[in-house]
């Protein structure tokens, strides 16, 4: 028996995967159908401000879900209605409130390397809003999926207010896409175990 491997905690999930991969969707919708679960209700969280268009990301996620309007999760961040500082911590009560035990996706724009930008970021445990411009804000999210829109390192709000409208475009299209297809295939997984349980039980009868 190795007991170091039993006694070592599991690595926390992560995957990144940039928007130019011809896998990209299929990628994303594989890696986060792993993380959904099938019996808590599903709250999308995106965060960010329409005033910024690197920090538009969150938003425009929302949006677009929105747009995809699906009985397997629920969206709080859009363009019209935006999850930012000011409000985060009200609607993260609000959730709380309406949701019994709710899995909470965070979403939200982050800056990085060079060499990064344009990726994907999916895994375990919440985004940190407001991270990148130094705000102290709650974390969000059982798990978190972020798109990393420019280069840290040097005037994070000229930064995000210079980010090209497009790339911010391109990941928004990705995540959404990414996120409307795993529910789907969640909820089918769910109707075939549904399915198979009925016909077990209708054999025992």
């Amino acid at each position: 028996m190795n007991l170091k491997r039993r006694l070592m905690p599991k690595k926390p999930f992560q995957h990144k995967v940039h928007y130019e991969d011809q896998d990209a969707v299929q990628d994303i919708t594989r890696n986060l159908t792993k993380l959904l679960p099938h019996a808590r209700p599903i709250v999308i969280v995106c965060i960010g401000t329409d005033r910024s268009t690197g920090d538009s990301l969150g938003p425009l996620v929302g949006s677009k879900l929105a747009c995809k309007p699906s009985p397997h999760y629920d969206v709080y961040g859009t363009l019209e209605e935006p999850v930012h500082a000011v409000n985060l911590e009200e609607r993260m009560n609000e959730i709380n409130e309406r949701y019994e035990n709710p899995f909470i996706i965070g979403i939200d724009a982050c800056l990085g390397k060079l060499s990064s930008v344009g990726m994907v970021s999916l895994g375990d445990g919440p985004v940190k809003p407001g991270a990148a411009v130094k705000k102290q804000l709650p974390p969000v999210g059982d798990i978190h999926m972020t798109g990393i829109v420019n280069v840290s390192g040097f005037m994070e709000y000229f930064v995000l207010q210079n980010t090209r409208l497009n790339l911010v475009m391109k990941l928004a299209d990705l995540i959404s896409e990414g996120i409307y297809l795993s529910s789907l295939r969640v909820s089918f997984q769910n109707r075939t175990t549904e399915r198979n349980y009925s016909a077990d039980l209708a054999e025992l009868q």
